[in-house]
């Protein structure tokens, strides 16, 4: 178990230093936006691939980050449901779902993604509209992005049957939800009033 929580670590460091990293695009993405919206009602001019690039920017931080959201446990579950249960039953969830829900749909989305990208990828596939962007290396972004997903779901399980065997602390225990953390937010503003 402890090769298997190495295993673990290294694929967490992995997961956080590439979506940090990736995270970032959403503010070229908003940039080009911007700078197409600028150019478009002062010039009365586009660009197709530039318009394209934006979408290409949000997915690849929506596909390729995903994994990084799961390893932050930021995904989404049913808090209010979550909170009331007891640890072991959170865990016990947890499991049950990264083995049969999770990986098997990672799994089907690679399998299935692979023929997706090399048919686009042999055929050059390229936009639809005029001067748009070759198709294929966005659709490369579904089978890595679910890729690394699937990855980190195995490392979420290898993690969480150490929790549940009392080898390492929950590295979410203390964590406080989104919706927890927005609450107390305006609870402490309520108070300043």
């Amino acid at each position: 178990m402890q090769a298997l929580l190495k295993l673990s670590n290294g694929i967490d460091a992995f997961t956080g230093w590439t979506g940090k990293r990736l995270a970032w695009l959403i503010l070229l993405a908003v940039v080009i936006s911007a700078l197409n919206a600028i150019i478009r009602k002062t010039l009365d001019t586009s660009s197709n691939s530039w318009l394209e690039l934006q979408w290409v920017l949000f997915s690849i931080v929506f596909l390729l980050c995903a994994s990084w959201t799961l390893l932050d446990n930021e995904h989404i579950r049913i808090d209010i449901f979550n909170s009331m249960m007891p640890k072991r039953a959170r865990n016990i969830i947890d499991i049950i779902g990264h083995i049969f829900f999770l990986i098997p749909l990672t799994v089907v989305m690679i399998v299935t993604g692979i023929p997706f990208f090399l048919r686009s990828l042999q055929i050059n596939e390229q936009s639809g509209n005029a001067g748009g962007l070759p198709q294929w290396p966005a659709k490369a972004l579904i089978m890595i992005g679910f890729a690394l997903l699937l990855v980190q779901g195995i490392s979420e399980l290898i993690k969480r049957i150490a929790i549940m065997r009392g080898m390492i602390p929950d590295p979410h225990e203390s964590q406080v939800s989104a919706l927890e953390a927005e609450v107390e937010h305006l609870v402490e503003a309520i108070e300043k009033k």
